[in-house]
């Protein structure tokens, strides 16, 4: 746990990204939030929060959202956007690849910008599957690997260089619709998002999508209790 938890906490670039996301946010990133999150309801888990930057666009079917971020200084910034977002929000301590949560506790997961950047993204899908109810749904906006073999290859370089210490421990070159697939999920939408489509496009190829648990059918919603 100590390990995992060391390689999550990331103090200068925890710092430059809360002074840099919300610009991200105001040239699109906050759209594509607001699209992932409409129609979740119920009890939900959100891994990697950073400073909070979903929160405001939860909807009120929301009865309660479980936080979950490793590094000090963001969670410290979540804890402040928890207190004036629409729904309940906890922030807790914890990282994706061992959540502090016993089984079967949430009617939907949230994935936002952050599997990019967990030390084993398969043993945190793998946790998710775990903490979700029959028939619980994944929400995800990841970056992932370029379709063109040449963007691919840069973004490869990219990892195999000093870019993943260097920003928090993010790889530009996973696979992430993949991996949700083979970690027992079934997607039901997903949304491509094309590198430079326009000026408020984000500058990776990114996924928008919901994802649920391998033969579950559709069951009604947790009243939010522990």
């Amino acid at each position: 746990m100590h390990a995992v938890r060391d390689r999550a906490s990331h103090p200068l670039f925890a710092r430059m990204y809360a002074r840099l996301s919300p610009r991200l946010e105001l040239a699109g990133v906050a759209e594509h939030r607001r699209r992932l999150l409409a129609g979740v309801r119920g009890r939900v888990l959100e891994i990697g929060a950073g400073n909070g930057l979903c929160f405001a666009h939860y909807p009120p079917e929301v009865t309660e959202v479980a936080a979950v971020e490793p590094d000090p200084y963001l969670r410290s910034l979540a804890l402040r956007a928890a207190q004036t977002a629409p729904v309940p929000v906890r922030v807790l301590d914890g990282v994706a690849e061992s959540l502090p949560f016993a089984s079967a506790q949430f009617d939907a997961a949230v994935a936002a910008l952050v599997l990019c950047s967990v030390r084993d993204p398969r043993r945190a899908l793998g946790e998710l599957r775990r903490v979700l109810v029959p028939a619980g749904e994944l929400r995800y906006y990841e970056h992932v690997v370029s379709s063109s073999r040449a963007a691919a290859l840069a973004q490869r370089l990219m990892d195999a260089t000093l870019w993943p210490p260097l920003a928090g421990g993010c790889h530009m070159a996973r696979d992430t619709g993949a991996l949700i697939r083979e970690a027992g999920f079934a997607v039901e939408r997903e949304e491509r998002i094309p590198a430079g489509l326009s000026a408020s496009s984000p500058p990776l190829p990114h996924l928008i999508g919901v994802a649920r648990l391998v033969g579950e059918g559709p069951s009604s919603p947790r009243d939010g209790s522990a």
